[in-house]
């Protein structure tokens, strides 16, 4: 048992650290606008790569379409298009919020109902009282260590002004906006957790429960593709961004890069629910977001964003990055 958790903690990690790294690419793209960057990269993520590893790993995938009913592949499909809302809507927030309140009401809300909605609604009857009492602990560890980090990286975005203006950020509607984000930006998970009928039907028909997970992803996917290419092509549209398509590479390859690495977060972190056992979808989605969180901070600090940040910005950086590492070692614990 130690042994499978171990390696579904190590998947994970590996996960996280591609998560947060997987927008890194944007950083290089050349003379593409944010909307033929996100068109390729929808494409690709949410569409090629799930079916290519679907088809790969599955042996009669759509023989296990077929076994499962039109309620268990809608609900699945349903939540994934929840998902691609609240890209778009992150989106938004970041620009009306600024990055410090968007990150702390989108990351936190997603992070905390991730894990705790797939525990309670499928999970809690599997788990005795000291795997509850680990789950609430490293839960509320997980968000007081955001709200640390996202409160550091807020002192640090004041001082470099990098931040808009408060009195913008404070409107309502960008709150509620973010809000609502929040709620609907776990979905993703919602659509792996409750798609596991599809996962069970795969092994029905002779796959290995690690590569049945690949069988949910073009589903739960799909839905989110759609919103993001509307959006995608509605920008093109109306920025007349079309024609920057014409030069390809290098910034297809950049776009192309951005795919493969979150496609491969979700398609790693399928495999590492498996070996988490029951919990995992609750579970693993909250050491999915630590690790994460700590590469995308980690990344940050490395690149020189925190060079001229304040002893009080690091010292709150630090703590959250210490409550984080404790609520990954509670979170792992439950599981054993």
């Amino acid at each position: 048992m130690g042994h499978f958790v171990l390696s579904g903690v190590s998947l994970v990690m590996i996960a996280g650290l591609m998560a947060g790294c997987c927008m890194l690419p944007l950083k290089f793209v050349r003379s593409w606008k944010w909307e033929n960057v996100w068109l390729v990269f929808s494409i690709l993520s949410l569409a090629v790569f799930p079916w290519s590893l679907a088809l790969t790993f599955v042996g009669r995938l759509f023989d296990t379409y077929r076994a499962v009913s039109a309620h268990q592949l809608a609900l699945p499909m349903l939540f994934g298009a929840g998902w691609g809302i609240a890209q778009i809507l992150f989106g938004i927030s970041v620009k009306r919020l600024g990055l410090g309140i968007a990150y702390a009401i989108i990351v936190g809300l997603g992070a905390v109902l991730g894990t705790v909605v797939p525990f309670f609604v499928q999970q809690r009857g599997l788990a005795k009282e000291h795997t509850l009492e680990l789950i609430a602990s490293g839960v509320l560890i997980m968000t007081i260590g955001i709200a640390l980090t996202t409160w550091g990286g807020q002192i640090n975005e004041r001082a470099s002004a990098r931040v808009r203006n408060p009195a913008h950020r404070a409107y309502p509607v960008a709150i509620f906006l973010a809000v609502l984000c929040g709620l609907m930006a776990p979905m993703l998970n919602y659509s792996f957790a409750f798609g596991q009928d599809i996962a069970k039907a795969a092994v029905a028909f002779g796959n290995e429960p690690v590569h049945a997970a690949y069988a949910v992803w073009p589903v739960g996917l799909a839905g989110g593709l759609v919103p993001n290419l509307f959006c995608s092509v509605w920008l093109l549209v109306k920025n007349h961004t079309w024609s920057l398509f014409r030069s390809t590479p290098p910034d297809f390859f950049q776009s192309s890069l951005m795919a493969i690495l979150w496609m491969g977060t979700f398609a790693i972190y399928g495999m590492s629910a498996t070996f988490l056992g029951p919990l995992g979808t609750s579970v693993g989605w909250g050491l999915l977001q630590i690790f994460m969180i700590m590469t995308a901070i980690l990344a940050g600090v490395f690149t020189g964003e925190w060079r001229y940040a304040s002893r009080s910005a690091k010292l709150l950086l630090s703590s959250g990055i210490a409550c984080l590492t404790i609520a990954t070692v509670l979170l792992a614990l439950s599981n054993l």
